[in-house]
């Protein structure tokens, strides 16, 4: 089978880049797989392909985040290398942040079927479950409506592909009911990389506290710092609080003003932006994997590479996290959002109970394994021959 998929891909920094690349990287070394054809983002340097069977690939950097010539570059593309079925890797802002470019993009689906290519929407998020004020998109109640509209008539759009693949059942229920269609499907997240045999023990120096993505809009790391202060009061053992990414693009800015309020805040360390080969190296060092979010916007992959390396995590209970843990068993110790001393509490009673970080940790291996990424591609293979044209 000739496969397009098209997504953002390492070095390009657009939302889905790293859930691309192991997309990508697992289709290839499926043996179903004859051809896969990089529908990309144009990036200054070469694309990571740094796997085995890459030669598999074709590379076709055929659009740009914001650019009104990206519904058309891709239509060319797709015509030119006729692939057998095309995968669109998306969430609502995955062509732009202005309101055209992405409305745009996210028309494809639709229009390429109509010219007879086989599509599959792969829908991170789905806007019947943002917050639209948590996420920073807008905190007016006339623009929220407006957006509301406009993303009901997007999401009908997609809705006209062959299949649209959500990564929680919730969202399958949601979609059928609202939309009144029988096409959406569940294929879950799935973990990126499942390290063989985890080590579970603590290693030497700090205790490393580790957040981990975008910051400023849902996810906050204030109340993090704040909550391992509170913690180092009664807690003797060597903390170093680890915030991992860069700003959301909705809060340019975020981290500099954290860095500079917290300033006196002895053990903070601001990685920037984490490469993907740095990803397990990050998440091997770390303690714990705090999730310091006050909203949702879809399946956690952080949660799943958390999984993946055999970590405990701390989450609120709320949206998304919530529906994991009960959909694919993950564990974690939960907090209120909205307090530093819970927050506290939950990294105490974690740190003050080795036995029980490991509980949570091999818990989540456990959950992680049981959904590799080689599983979730034969899924999408299960799905793109069911296709009828």
């Amino acid at each position: 089978m000739k496969v397009a998929v098209v997504t953002a891909f390492p070095p390009s920094k657009v939302t889905l880049n790293e859930y691309g690349y192991h997309l990508v990287k697992n289709f290839v070394q499926n043996d179903e797989v004859s051809e896969l054809i990089l529908m990309s983002d144009k990036t200054n340097e070469p694309k990571q392909l740094d796997f085995d069977q890459k030669e598999k690939i074709k590379v076709k950097e055929c659009w740009e985040f914001n650019s009104y010539t990206t519904f058309f570059s891709i239509i060319k593309a797709a015509r030119q290398e006729k692939p057998d079925v095309i995968l669109f890797n998306l969430q609502f802002v995955k062509f732009g942040d202005k309101k055209i470019p992405s409305a745009l993009g996210l028309l494809l689906p639709m229009f390429l079927r109509l010219f007879g290519f086989k599509t599959v929407v792969l829908l991170h998020n789905i806007l019947e479950q943002v917050d639209l004020e948590k996420a920073g998109f807008t905190e007016s109640k006339i623009m929220q409506a407006i957006y509301n509209f406009i993303g009901t008539n997007i999401t009908r759009c997609l809705l006209k592909a062959n299949k649209v693949a959500v990564t929680i059942h919730k969202y399958v229920d949601i979609l059928n009911a609202k939309y009144k269609t029988k096409n959406v499907i569940l294929i879950p997240h799935g973990t990126f990389e499942t390290v063989k045999e985890p080590n579970f023990e603590l290693k030497s120096g700090p205790k490393q506290i580790m957040a981990f993505g975008k910051f400023g809009t849902y996810k906050k790391v204030e109340i993090l710092i704040e909550a391992i202060e509170i913690v180092r009061k009664t807690n003797s053992d060597e903390l170093e609080v680890v915030i991992a990414g860069t700003d959301s693009p909705n809060t340019p800015g975020y981290l500099d003003g954290v860095q500079k309020k917290y300033k006196d805040v002895k053990g903070i360390v601001f990685t920037g932006y984490v490469e993907e080969n740095d990803v397990e190296r990050i998440f091997t060092d770390s303690t714990i994997v705090v999730f310091p979010y006050t909203s949702t916007t879809g399946s956690s992959g952080v949660l799943h590479q958390a999984g993946s390396y055999g970590k405990a995590v701390i989450m609120p209970d709320l949206g998304d996290l919530a529906l994991l843990v009960k959909d694919e068993g993950y564990k974690g110790e939960f907090f209120n959002p909205e307090s530093a001393q819970s927050l506290a509490t939950a990294i105490d009673k974690i740190l003050s109970n080795d036995a029980y970080r490991k509980e949570i940790a091999k818990a989540n291996f456990e959950a992680a394994s049981a959904l590799s990424m080689d599983k979730i591609i034969t899924m999408y293979m299960n799905c793109f021959k069911s296709i009828k044209k």
